[in-house]
């Protein structure tokens, strides 16, 4: 048995699903490995088997949304603390912005079982990703995560060339080393972050090693969609054109 794998496991390796999302799918028999159907949770195969998702999982899958949402800061991405509001409570009727675009009409389904697809931390602000769909998750919490995400960041205090080169460069930070950002002036107290990584406080931690001290972070732009003009606390859709 070791050179088997759980089947729900190897489907999300392969981005077909999320894990909650395969179990779903096998246990309604939607799921074909080398064209026969498997329904037993649990069952493992071989990493060079095929898998298919049949019709009816396909079907399942398309109906789910993705949602682009303006998170204000004090929000948490994730579930809710006490005396602090999840962003998915910003997900209403009277919160869809009015220039969205993508043609889909609002339905009550549309506002269940959202989750983030990333983090943003409880005091940035900025471009959230909640998701119904496991492959927009899979694809934006990877670990081989390769997509840009933007950022402007103010700062206290003076910022020099010098620092602006100490932040390109690659740190290691408590035995954890960072991949280089791309980090360019925009005014005397902001700056343009470019990173390639999904971290909890990872713009703070490189600031505070050069003796920066940051004020705010907005998030921009995660790989090819952008914030734009989305009003704060309001939120859109994703359309069917747009591609992480």
């Amino acid at each position: 048995m070791t050179d088997t794998i759980r089947l729900s496991k190897r489907m999300t390796e392969l981005g077909l699903c999320s894990r909650r999302e395969a179990d779903e799918f096998i246990e309604q028999g939607w799921v074909r490995v080398d064209g026969h159907v498997v329904d037993v949770l649990g069952s493992r195969i071989r990493p060079d088997q095929t898998i298919e998702l049949v019709r009816q999982a396909s079907a399942v899958q398309s109906e789910r949304v993705t949602l682009i949402v303006h998170k204000p800061v004090g929000f948490l991405a994730g579930p809710g603390e006490p005396g602090i509001h999840p962003a998915w409570q910003l997900i209403k009727a009277d919160t869809h912005y009015a220039g969205d675009r993508s043609g889909i009409n609002l339905l009550k389904r549309h506002l269940n079982h959202l989750a983030p697809a990333g983090w943003l931390d409880l005091n940035a602000s900025g471009l959230l990703v909640l998701t119904q769909d496991g492959r927009v998750s899979k694809r934006l919490i990877a670990d081989d995560l390769d997509y840009e995400k933007e950022y402007l960041v103010r700062f206290a205090g003076d910022i020099t060339d010098e620092i602006i080169s100490m932040l390109n460069c690659t740190y290691t930070i408590d035995g954890v080393t960072w991949k280089a950002a791309k980090v360019s002036r925009q005014s005397e107290q902001y700056l343009r972050f470019v990173l390639r990584e999904t971290r909890k406080r990872q713009i703070q931690e490189l600031c505070e090693a050069v003796g920066l001290r940051v004020i705010s972070v907005k998030r921009l732009r995660i790989g090819r969609i952008s914030l734009g003009d989305l009003p704060e606390g309001q939120w859109r859709y994703l359309g069917q054109h747009e591609r992480f």
